[in-house]
């Protein structure tokens, strides 16, 4: 299957659960949060082993960021993934600080 080929990652804000879902061919993908004082802490990320490398992580790492951006959270990367991606994609280093 191409990258054509792939469907667009719809991600969920699922509130009470604390996370942005996205589910695929009936599998969730996850990036749990908990807020706290102004933060929001980003705990982790999980795509099932077989979509990895579909773009799930970043779409809901994305999704996180920028609702942390929009309600003027500062964001803590306890999660290795989105640790790098804020690396990655330097123009979320500001939320960090």
């Amino acid at each position: 299957m191409s990258s054509h080929d792939t469907p667009p990652v719809t991600v969920q804000h699922n509130t009470a659960e604390h996370r942005f879902e996205a589910t695929m061919e009936g599998k969730l993908s996850v990036a749990e949060y908990e807020v706290s004082k102004g933060e929001i802490a980003f705990t982790h990320t999980f795509v099932p082993p077989e979509l990895r490398g579909r773009g799930i992580a970043e779409a809901l790492v994305r999704a996180g960021l920028e609702y942390a951006k929009s309600e003027k959270l500062r964001v803590i990367p306890a999660c290795s993934y989105v640790a790098t991606f804020i690396r990655r994609h330097r123009e979320y280093v500001p939320l960090t600080t």
